[in-house]
């Protein structure tokens, strides 16, 4: 396990257990707290109207909870609807300043790992930008667009959302409770009450308590096959049972995709990373032995050479009960309707 995942493990195992916060972080949450709300009612106020109605997915926690797979959906679910879909993003740790489009080939250095996996899985227009209604004004002079799906811009508010998505694990839900760094929010859970879906990943405790409380709704990733990196091949992940897997994933939570390959019944020995890092060559060089099977945000910022043992495993969601009837109902109210400030 890298430096950095250990530590990211260490703060996750604290704030999402029941032992209260250290008393030195409380205060530190509150002056957070302060300054995050003061700053999102001034976004709130320079806010300008766009030409396009725009979805904004995101939550409230520091770290992955689906949101990628989510915009994913959306975005399937509006071009199955005949509309003209594009996505906007921050890109964590993209290198740029001004609007970048993204397309299969750009570099995953450039503009980051999850905006080049969704124009890679979906075909849309994909642009980047720190600010991402520039991105929006982007996307809307060089595509004839009637919506836009804005990944990760929750708190983003200097962009102007017409409906607003939250995920929310389904497992570790809101953690203690507690705002940065004490705990894992961004913003307090009140927040979901201004949003107009609140979407649980996977079963759990606290995500079922927060989908009743907040009319929400549930999905499922699962995981089907394993791609090879050097030719695109395809095997069912079946396929690797009776002998020893290497996994890694550079997600928000890593955990969630190794205990999905143990549910499929493959033995792995795994490799967690932190979220957004790079896979290193010691384990890429695990490959030379076996199968290494990696998250599709893994596999996004990997160059050539590629060995022949590596696979990224698509994710596929399911919506549970009426999620998809929700979801298109959302998408259909929206698409009519012009972005104003939130």
């Amino acid at each position: 396990m890298t430096l950095r995942a250990r530590l990211e493990r260490a703060l996750n195992a604290r704030w999402y257990s029941e032992r209260p916060p250290s008393a030195w972080l409380r205060p530190l949450a509150l002056l957070y707290g302060r300054v995050a709300d003061q700053r999102a009612r001034r976004h709130r106020a320079i806010a300008e109207a766009l030409p396009v109605p725009v979805i904004v997915v995101g939550n409230l926690t520091s770290g992955g909870a689906g949101k990628t797979p989510v915009t994913i959906a959306l975005v399937e679910a509006a071009q199955a609807m005949g509309l003209g879909v594009g996505v906007v993003s921050r890109g964590y740790g993209a290198a740029v300043s001004t609007p970048l489009p993204v397309d299969g080939a750009t570099s995953a250095d450039t503009v980051g790992d999850e905006p080049l996996l969704i124009a890679r899985r979906t075909g849309v227009p994909v642009c980047v930008a720190r600010e991402r209604s520039r991105a929006v004004a982007w996307l809307t002079a060089h595509h004839a667009l009637d919506l836009v799906i804005a990944d990760d811009g929750l708190q983003h508010y200097r962009i102007p959302r017409s409906a607003e998505i939250c995920v929310v694990d389904g497992r570790r839900g809101l953690g203690n409770g507690w705002r940065l760094p004490a705990g894992p929010l961004r913003e307090p859970e009140a927040r979901l009450a201004h949003c107009d879906l609140v979407v649980v990943n996977g079963p759990g405790a606290a995500g079922e308590a927060l989908a009743r409380t907040w009319n929400g709704l549930h999905f499922d990733l699962s995981l089907e096959r394993a791609v090879r990196l050097t030719d695109g091949q395809s095997k069912a992940l079946e396929d690797f049972r009776g002998q020893r897997v290497r996994a890694t994933a550079g997600i928000g939570h890593p955990a969630r995709f190794f205990e999905a390959l143990r549910a499929v019944g493959l033995e792995v020995e795994d490799h967690p990373l932190g979220d957004h890092e790079v896979v290193p060559e010691a384990i890429l060089a695990l490959a030379e032995h076996g199968p290494l099977l990696m998250t599709e945000k893994d596999a996004v910022k990997l160059a050539p050479p590629l060995r022949s043992q590596c696979f990224a495993v698509p994710v596929t969601l399911r919506w549970r009960d009426a999620g998809a009837s929700r979801i298109d109902a959302l998408i259909r109210r929206v698409a009519g309707r012009a972005a104003v400030p939130s």
